[in-house]
């Protein structure tokens, strides 16, 4: 009897125990073995620290009784004390060691919930040393042992040691007694949304704010008619905070078990939940969405048919129409014949966090993270290590802009009630990708109203479009930028001149914050835009490679519009001789001419002048000034 309770508890099956142990249960003393049923029983009601009292009681009777160590140190176990779980084992072990390897299983699981998993691998080795393990039980120690083998090895290549995981508790503001999960935050940091389960049934989505002394406030539901008496929950809110994304379970107009919605800020609040439709939902279950910071890619993961295994992730990209493109799965290097869930791409839009069963790992659902090598190739996923990973099952993470600030939802003992938010600095080598951002707005410059646009952000150097951003209707743009690059940024509607900016910030620091209007002139007879992307080697008028991108806008606004006509003006410095700078600057305007009529535009529509240093816009006493006079302006001819 006693060893039924015994598996009972420590959730094994039961071992036929060899004659050469020491140990007999028959030999306990009758009350402490009554104490004993009576602490299982209470355990096994959900009162484990209850359990664990009527068991210390026990063994005051009886110092002897192992199976009682035994499961004391199970139930500490379940109470994630390793702690006192590996201290109870250990009297256990101490009373008659060939008994105790037998439960030598739970023993090494404890052993690496406190992180030692080099000791946890010897006594998982010593447990499948034993030649009468029933088949399931040998096939639990095997696959313990590969997870211990596996953190042994991490721990040798990654450098742990010096890393401090110390998670902080975001405080009575954001939590309460409620559990509360799914973090997710705006790129400025200053807006927090998550989902709570109000009174252990309904989940709807709350909100803080970071205030300028960098505290929270108290969280409120979110405004408008986006919570319900049905689960909303699952949610990423937009780098721009413009946009929820969520998951809604069972919602009657759903297209099966669990659809992704969508909600719009609003002046008075949560836009109404609109499905995201038959594209992107199917009969199967989608979940856990993560847009790009640019809006144009939405991560989320299914378990329709198709896949590598259980469930897996995919991307779906917005078309300039506004609707979702076929979501097409992200790969074998992220997927796996288990489940992957939880996707988060971060600021960088170039890494990628989520939590998966199938990679290698240290047990149940670990975190991995990858890298984003073309548009559709991805590195070779990466455990996050301990111990952000534990033996546990971990859930979703996110990382704020700084590329080291994560977010997450766990119990710990001080959680205020069920799941509590924490932060915590995530270890460097695991950081993504550092970034920087501008948000401005897009408007006409003569009526000074707002105007929706596209926005493209170009690498200088490859000419790849690293970022393109549709504004909101208001607009309102948010861009981010992966640091050390140099960038042409543009801005194209019809009917309007482009606009155009250099970006040299390869010499920036990380999180940055550029606020950037952009006014928008209309086409009109001597409109004109100062191309500030068009680049010459010193006193030489051959386009360098760099300045292509900025010329094909041009081709672009003249394909758009036929019947414009334009002149390109060059201008220099006042340095050197007045007669060769006027010379410099007619065979500068008169190359950018011919790369466009290179690329099929008419002649007639173009014409080239010179203006050498006779134009200045600053004062040619500095620096700074030469470098704003020495230009090529694109001018409207009448």
């Amino acid at each position: 009897m006693l060893l039924k309770y015994l598996s009972i508890a420590l959730g094994i099956l039961l071992f036929s125990i060899p004659g050469s142990a020491q140990y007999t249960p028959s030999k306990v003393k009758k009350k402490a073995e009554a104490l004993y049923t009576k602490g299982l029983q209470q355990a096994s009601e959900g009162d484990i620290q209850e359990g664990i009292r009527i068991l210390k009681e026990a063994v005051k009777i009886d110092p002897g009784f192992l199976e009682a160590y035994l499961s004391i140190g199970g139930m500490f176990g379940e109470l994630k004390n390793y702690p006192s779980a590996i201290e109870n084992f250990e009297k256990a072990k101490a009373i008659d060691h060939n008994y105790f390897t037998y439960y030598s299983l739970p023993y090494a699981i404890n052993l690496a919930g406190m992180g030692e998993f080099e000791k946890a691998l010897a006594a998982v080795n010593e447990f499948l040393s034993l030649s009468d393990l029933p088949a399931s039980s040998r096939k639990a120690g095997e696959y313990r042992k590969r997870c211990f083998g596996f953190a042994v090895e991490y721990a040798k290549n990654n450098n742990l040691q010096d890393y401090r995981f110390e998670p902080k508790n975001m405080g009575d503001s954001v939590n309460s007694q409620f559990s509360e999960y799914f973090p997710t935050i705006t790129i400025d940091g200053r807006n927090l949304v998550f989902t709570r389960r109000v009174n252990g049934i309904n989940e709807d989505f709350y909100s803080s704010s970071r205030t300028a002394n960098n505290e929270w406030t108290k969280s409120r539901s979110l405004l408008g008619n986006i919570n319900t008496n049905q689960n909303e929950g699952a949610q990423n809110i937009s780098q721009d905070g413009e946009w929820l994304i969520f998951t809604g379970c069972n919602f009657p107009e759903g297209y099966g078990s669990c659809d992704l919605y969508i909600s719009y800020l609003t002046p008075d609040g949560w836009s109404a939940p609109e499905n995201l439709g038959p594209v992107i939902n199917t009969e199967a279950w989608e979940s856990a969405p993560s847009l790009s910071p640019d809006k144009r890619d939405l991560y989320f993961s299914s378990n329709r048919p198709g896949g590598f295994g259980g469930s897996d992730i995919y991307i779906a990209r917005r078309l300039p129409n506004g609707s979702w493109s076929e979501p097409r799965n992200a790969g074998p290097e992220i997927n796996t014949a288990g489940d992957e869930s939880a996707p988060f791409i971060h600021a960088d839009n170039q890494t990628l966090y989520f939590n998966s069963n199938g990679h290698t790992g240290y047990g149940d659902n670990d975190l991995f993270v990858v890298r984003k090598k073309t548009q559709q190739e991805w590195s070779k996923a990466e455990n996050l290590g301990y111990p952000i990973n534990t033996i546990g099952d971990e859930g979703s993470l996110v990382i704020a802009a700084d590329g080291k600030t994560a977010y997450y939802a766990s119990n710990r003992s001080d959680s205020r009630g069920g799941l509590d938010l924490y932060t915590f600095e995530l270890r460097a080598s695991v950081r993504p990708a550092k970034t920087l951002w501008v948000k401005g707005k897009v408007f006409d410059k003569k009526t000074l109203k707002g105007l929706p646009s596209a926005i493209e952000l170009t690498d200088l150097n490859t000419r790849d479009i690293v970022s393109k951003v549709q504004t909101d209707e208001t607009g309102a743009y948010l861009v981010t930028l992966p640091i050390g690059k140099d960038y042409a940024f543009n801005v194209n509607r019809k009917g309007y001149l482009f606009f155009s900016e250099n970006f040299p910030l390869s010499g920036e620091d990380p999180d940055s914050t550029y606020h950037i209007d952009i006014p928008l002139q209309p086409l009109e007879a001597d409109a004109s835009i100062i191309l500030k992307n068009i680049f010459f080697d010193v006193n030489q008028f051959t386009l360098r490679p760099e300045s292509f991108a900025e010329l094909d806008n041009v081709v672009r606004l003249l394909t758009d519009n036929p019947s414009l006509k334009i002149s390109i003006n060059g201008h220099t410095d006042n340095t050197g001789n007045a007669s060769d700078n006027l010379k410099l600057s007619k065979n500068r305007a008169g190359a950018v001419v011919n790369y466009l009529v290179g690329k099929g535009v008419q002649a007639s529509r173009l014409s080239a002048e010179g203006f050498g240093a006779s134009q200045p816009v600053a004062d040619n006493q500095t620096e700074e000034g030469k470098a704003k006079n020495r230009r090529t302006e694109l001018k409207v001819r009448r």
